[in-house]
């Protein structure tokens, strides 16, 4: 899949088609394994790039008889020379002749790097050391061996985990109150889609605050907690390059928690307030019955109460 503008599909055009040649000198009249290719700029090319979801060129997928509707086809990521895609190319024929075992990975020079596989999308790992101050973290397809077509380029994604601050052990965990242990990872687990051939940047802003929380009994050291909250937008922008880009902000502030054991004396007094406040509103309130009860009576006793 090429475009003609694309500097590296027209770097790639004479390799593909001298290794088609070399294959078809090699297994004369073997049509089992056929190169073609698709121009993702013509109006016969372009409904197929999109239905394979095509956004970056070249791309080189595997396309199998044996494919249904749903399959997932392998795409190559190793090296655009003649005698590399060359080697490629003869694992999937060594399969077709049940030569080696059928597979979607394949490592033709064995250097345990895939040189093709299937699947979509990528994951972003990592741990950034940062100032105490306002940054952003810019997440963007970039490649020094392909051109992107950024109208179809998709940047749906799930923030598996975001968290600032040090890693927590399960004894901190367990010391940290709920609400506080639900804001240090506020966006787990939280999925951020595009509308289909829609280019979308996804903007996430975050406001983060450190929490100090003492665990009861003053024995061991308090533990530092970094909670956020934060809420997304959708930039729908012709010409702007799809990214997502997370806005954080380390405010100057720290909440501090501190849980204290009550004395049993504060209980038994606090008990006793409450027994005393209710036996004081129950006289209150008989009191105040009993004058009525009175009044009712001697407005009967003098016929008067009615």
């Amino acid at each position: 899949f090429f475009a003609p503008w694309c500097h590296w599909c027209q770097r790639l055009a004479p390799v593909w088609e001298k290794t088609a040649a070399a294959l078809a000198e090699k297994n004369p009249g073997d049509g089992r394994l056929v190169f073609a290719k698709v121009d993702c700029t013509s109006a016969e090319g372009l409904p197929l790039c999109n239905k394979y979801f095509v956004d970056a060129f070249p791309t080189i997928l595997v396309f199998r008889k044996d494919d249904t509707g749903e399959s997932q086809h392998e795409s190559y990521h190793g090296e655009r020379s003649v005698p590399a895609i060359t080697a490629w190319a003869e694992h999937f024929l060594a399969q077709a002749k049940r030569h080696i075992a059928k597979t979607n990975v394949v490592d033709s020079d064995m250097d345990g790097v895939p040189d093709s596989h299937n699947g979509v999308g990528c994951m972003v790992s990592g741990l950034v050391h940062v100032q105490r101050a306002p940054g952003m973290l810019k997440i963007q397809a970039a490649s020094d061996s392909h051109e992107f077509h950024w109208e179809t380029m998709d940047v749906s994604h799930v923030i598996n985990h975001l968290s600032f601050g040090p890693f927590l052990t399960e004894q901190a965990w367990s010391v940290l109150p709920h609400s506080v242990a639900a804001s240090v990872g506020a966006m787990d687990e939280k999925s951020f889609s595009s509308e289909q051939h829609i280019p979308t940047t996804h903007e996430h802003y975050v406001k983060v605050v450190r929490h100090d929380v003492s665990p009861p009994g003053g024995r061991r050291k308090a533990v530092v907690a970094y909670g956020y909250v934060g809420h997304s937008n959708n930039i729908q922008k012709a010409g702007e390059v799809p990214t997502v880009r997370i806005n954080y902000d380390i405010l100057p502030i720290v909440v501090q928690i501190t849980e204290k054991s009550q004395q049993l004396y504060h209980f038994v007094t606090q008990l006793c307030a409450i027994v005393g406040g209710v036996f004081t509103v129950a006289g209150i309130v008989a009191a105040a019955m009993d004058r009525g009860i009175q009044a009712v009576t001697k407005k009967q006793s003098l016929g008067k109460l009615g």
